[in-house]
């Protein structure tokens, strides 16, 4: 690992000072970034730690009936808040990575990150979230702009990301057990008049909505109801020694009956 300076602000004020000396990053969890020093795949002269900013962290219910959680929050504290207030995402973040992976990553942190197999942009996308910064509201269709990348600007703070709680949903995964991220996982969302269904780790530009599955879903919530819906087309997967991308599409299929089926479609 290269030589750099810690900071650790607290509050957003001294961030925002901090991230203005050049070469400044950000520093969430550090579950991603800190392991990427350590090989000498990126340096930096200055992190900025966000772990010290109180302001960022927590749940709450907005006056929408939207569950809102600081960009801060870790996942482990995610999944013990949103228990009763939205159980599908409580389930997500309790299965991410590992105990450890959990009690230091944080949401922000993962969705600033916009790894294409992470979990949290799939739950973002399927619930139509709004992710807040310190600057401006970004709706999630405007979010993910790709494999790593998002519309946030740099020195850009996730302060707050906010979930309309569907009727009900469910999020499955195959894990790939070397890394513990999904080999493809589907986060499915039912709302009174809609049904969003969004895919991560299996496509090349990170994730993605499947509409034909949300049309035939929104007609009849059941499995069955994908019968006979066509995949997602298997050139826009990723392949690799863990699966190619023929693979990959039916996975799409098996993992969005799978989420159908927990969430409570017969």
């Amino acid at each position: 690992m290269y030589e750099f300076e810690l900071k650790r602000p607290r509050n957003m004020t001294d961030a925002l000072q901090a991230l203005a000396a050049e070469d400044a990053q950000i520093l969430g969890g550090g579950q991603t970034l800190i392991p990427t020093m350590k090989a000498r795949l990126s340096m930096t002269e200055t992190l900025v730690a966000l772990s010290g900013i109180e302001d960022i962290k927590g749940v709450c219910r907005d006056d929408a009936g939207r569950v809102c959680i600081g960009g801060g929050t870790t996942h482990a504290a995610v999944a013990r808040a949103c228990a009763d207030s939205y159980p599908a995402l409580a389930s997500l973040a309790g299965r991410i990575g590992d105990p450890a992976v959990r009690t230091r990553g944080t949401i922000g942190g993962s969705l600033a990150n916009n790894d294409p197999s992470a979990c949290w942009p799939a739950a973002a996308l399927a619930s139509g979230a709004t992710v807040v910064t310190h600057l401006r509201k970004i709706a999630a269709e405007d979010y993910f702009q790709g494999m790593f990348a998002t519309a946030l600007d740099d020195a850009e703070i996730i302060t707050e990301v906010c979930f309309p709680v569907p009727v009900r949903a469910a999020y499955e995964k195959f894990i790939q057990p070397a890394s513990r991220f999904p080999l493809v996982a589907v986060f499915v969302a039912q709302f009174d008049d809609a049904v969003r269904v969004a895919v991560t780790g299996a496509a090349a530009d990170g994730v993605f909505r499947w509409t034909a599955a949300e049309t035939a879903l929104t007609t009849q919530f059941a499995p069955g109801a994908l019968d006979g819906v066509a995949l997602p087309d298997a050139g826009d997967m990723l392949s690799d020694l863990h699966g190619d991308g023929s693979y990959r599409a039916h996975l799409v299929g098996v993992m969005t009956r799978r989420a159908v089926v927990s969430a409570g479609g017969q």
